[in-house]
């Protein structure tokens, strides 16, 4: 039998209408959420990412505020404007598009950001909690990977599950937060020799390479969940993830589609961490 569906896109509209409460709650005891969007440079997919953020902020009412720096900025502006927004009391959210242009010190900008304002969960004080389980912020994907398996009510605790791609953005974080929830986690990356070995053990297998069609049905156990973190472009101009999805769909017991799976839940918990941050900032107001 083929594997159900897991439909982000509605998934993401329903934890939506949540933060949207939320959101309504917090405008009418005075305070609106707020979201600074630093983008730098001109790159096409960044523009179309910022977009999409925009137009979610403004679905749940949040207010957002784009700020656009050319590619050839020099990044004492960039850092300036950042804690500017730190200390702006009307902005609860502060998110730099990634990737920066080549020559900006990642490490240095993402820092810059102070960390109760951290929506993406990217400063060092947040990943470093989540080793410790007292993270402010989980990041944005991993964290609506997370929601997605809750939404079926996928228990990870004593599963094997085996993530494809160590970025710091996803693989590495994803790893973590399923520790905490005793998962029992095996990180494969670019150099991992004999791929197929670790992936066809996994009860959950998630994919975030950034390589079209590299988990094939031989190399997935029978009835896995598979989550297909991966989004590539192909010539033709179809996006595609890094699972053989119709091959795959025919074992799995679960699998997330490209595009409409884990996307609209990355969008959706950045939301998400905005209003959990102005709430925090109406609470020591009072």
């Amino acid at each position: 039998m083929a594997a159900k569906v897991i439909d982000g896109k509605a998934l993401a509209a329903t934890v939506r209408q949540e933060f949207k409460r939320r959101t309504d709650s917090l405008i009418e005891a005075g305070l609106r959420p707020g979201l600074a969007v630093i983008l730098v440079g001109d790159n096409p997919a960044s523009r179309a990412y910022v977009r999409n953020k925009t137009k979610a902020c403004a679905d749940v009412g949040i207010y957002s505020l784009l700020s656009e720096f050319t590619v050839n900025t020099p990044q004492d502006d960039i850092l300036r404007h950042i804690h500017q927004l730190n200390a702006d009391p009307a902005i609860h959210g502060i998110l730099v598009q990634l990737p920066l242009p080549p020559h900006f010190d990642l490490r240095l900008i993402l820092d810059a950001i102070a960390q109760e304002k951290d929506v993406d969960g990217f400063h060092l004080y947040n990943v470093g909690g989540l080793i410790s389980g007292n993270t402010v912020f989980p990041p944005c994907t991993p964290y609506g990977v997370q929601r997605l398996l809750e939404s079926e009510n996928i228990d990870v605790a004593g599963q094997n599950v085996v993530v494809v791609g160590a970025s710091n953005i996803v693989g590495k974080p994803m790893a973590l937060m399923l520790l905490q929830r005793d998962a029992t986690v095996c990180i494969c990356h670019a150099k991992t020799r004999d791929l197929a070995q670790f992936t066809v053990l996994a009860d959950i297998l998630i994919v975030a390479a950034g390589k079209p069609n590299l988990i094939l049905p031989e190399m997935v156990k029978t009835s896995a969940v598979v989550i297909d973190v991966g989004i590539n472009r192909l010539p033709d101009g179809r996006l595609i993830g890094d699972v053989d999805f119709e091959g795959v769909r025919q074992k799995a017991s679960y699998i997330t589609p490209v595009p409409g799976g884990v996307g609209p839940m990355t969008v959706t918990m950045l939301l998400g961490n905005t209003v959990e941050s102005a709430e925090r900032f109406a609470a020591l107001r009072h």
